[in-house]
């Protein structure tokens, strides 16, 4: 467990319900301090802007936290959730995608698609993303500061 994460913010609209759902029981139960930003309810639908509103909103004065969003596709709330500068999300498949998605870009929050991705691969890629570091090198802090 990467203890640097304070907290690990998790929101999905309602195409990610249950996959949000057994990512907060498997991260909680390796010791992560997981908050549930909602939606919890599969048959109410919710716009995946909104959801990454709250995940950005709750993130914005917590700087080592590290965010996990959910939509059918991935790519929706990615780039919903792109829009605020403090954010950088990617949308991964695997984790070494995940992994490389940090070391390379210091991506604080991680857009998975729970249409496309099988439940198991999700939960390797965000623990692979929680546990990756970010290699803080001259150039790639440029780069980031460039985008933040």
């Amino acid at each position: 467990m990467n203890k640097t994460v304070s907290k690990v913010f998790m929101a999905a609209d309602h195409r990610g319900v249950g996959l949000k759902l057994y990512l907060i029981e498997m991260l909680s139960a390796l010791g992560y301090n997981v908050v549930n930003l909602g939606v919890d309810d599969p048959n109410i639908s919710v716009d995946y802007p909104d959801v990454a509103t709250t995940l950005a909103d709750a993130m914005k004065d917590v700087p080592d936290s590290r965010g996990i969003i959910i939509c059918g596709t991935g790519a929706g709330v990615m780039i919903a959730a792109n829009r605020y500068r403090h954010i950088r999300a990617s949308r991964c498949d695997n984790p070494t995608q995940a992994r490389d998605d940090r070391f390379h870009d210091d991506t604080n929050v991680l857009a998975l698609a729970a249409d496309d991705i099988d439940i198991e691969v999700a939960f390797l890629c965000a623990q692979t993303f929680l546990e990756s570091p970010f290699d803080a090198i001259e150039r790639r802090i440029r780069r980031v500061e460039k985008i933040s």
